[in-house]
């Protein structure tokens, strides 16, 4: 047996092994979260998002399902609704913050806050090979400062809890700094998003701001960037290494207080973004978004993980 063909059976058995661990229901006393407990799914209309609001929902969490376009929006919401389910939709464009602040407002009056935050809203404009830097700004406006936006603006309003409030952000594997693959070929970069004591806001920005000026000039080819879905792969780089710094603040914080932060890769789902050419579910891809939502005992913090098992950065 060919490498590849090693490699496609133990993600076959880990798929397998995962779609077992879904059919296990929580126990009483893993069960931190209630019907009022308030879960945020950005970008809930399709996809991975519309099926992470479907699984938290289905655990009994109240979900809001938010969307940038209020039509989808509300269809999607009322589809699940009429499966029983407790979710709300309320419009969202994270990058509008008049629109976040709305929301805010909206969430704080009508939900005390919330509880659970899953940044999944993202774009991504090249399906297949194709590797056009032509929406890069959008890209990293959206998938990286969308997050940014949303995770400032929910922080204040997050519950005090024993069982800490979490963020779940979407991510990918080709924003790893250290894949073998479509890594960042900089070495001085990779050193400061891989140093704990160097990584910070400032670098993560700083690397966005190089990639699009050299974006602009048209230089960013020998910037040594992913060669890979270049915009998508440095947006997800960007997330990946926010996720540990937010780690960091929020361990600073008292006990009762504790926000955990993490981000995970879906793998290549069957979704909108994909051209539908993905070899797994959008159930599949939400699985360790919700799992990571739910951990009973979250001392978990700043993980990158996929499949349910933490990956290295």
């Amino acid at each position: 047996m060919g490498k590849n063909e090693k490699a496609k059976e133990r993600r076959e058995k880990r798929r397998q092994e995962i779609s077992l661990l879904r059919t296990i229901p929580y126990s009483d006393h893993q069960r931190w979260w209630s019907k009022e407990t308030i879960a945020v799914v950005t970008g809930g209309n399709r996809g991975i998002g519309f099926e992470i609001s479907r699984q938290l929902a289905a655990h009994g969490l109240t979900v809001v399902l938010t969307s940038r376009d209020t039509n989808v929006g509300l269809e999607a919401a009322k589809v699940l609704q009429e499966g029983g389910l407790n979710v709300f939709f309320h419009q969202l464009d994270v990058l509008d913050p008049l629109s976040i602040n709305e929301f805010a407002d909206w969430l704080q009056k009508n939900y005390g806050g919330l509880d659970i935050l899953v940044n999944n809203a993202a774009v991504n404009f090249n399906i297949g090979n194709d590797n056009s830097v032509e929406h890069a700004r959008m890209v990293i406006e959206t998938n990286y400062f969308g997050i940014k936006n949303m995770i400032q603006a929910m922080v204040p309003l997050m519950k005090p809890s024993s069982a800490g409030s979490r963020i779940v952000s979407v991510s990918s594997r080709l924003g790893r700094i250290h894949g073998r693959r479509n890594r960042v070929e900089d070495a001085n970069l990779r050193q400061q998003l891989g140093d704990p004591d160097l990584l910070s806001e400032e670098v993560i920005d700083q690397m966005v701001s190089t990639f699009l000026k050299q974006v602009e000039d048209g230089t960013w080819e020998s910037g040594g960037w992913p060669q890979t879905f270049t915009d998508y792969s440095v947006s997800k780089l960007a997330v990946n290494s926010y996720t540990r710094v937010m780690a960091k603040i929020f361990s600073e914080r008292p006990e009762g207080q504790k926000i955990y932060i993490n981000c995970y890769c879906p793998g290549w789902v069957k979704t909108a973004m994909t051209g539908y050419a993905g070899n797994i579910s959008a159930e599949e891809g939400a699985d360790t978004g919700v799992w990571l939502a739910l951990l009973p005992d979250q001392a978990i913090t700043g993980k990158f993980f996929a499949e349910r098992r933490e990956v290295r950065f």
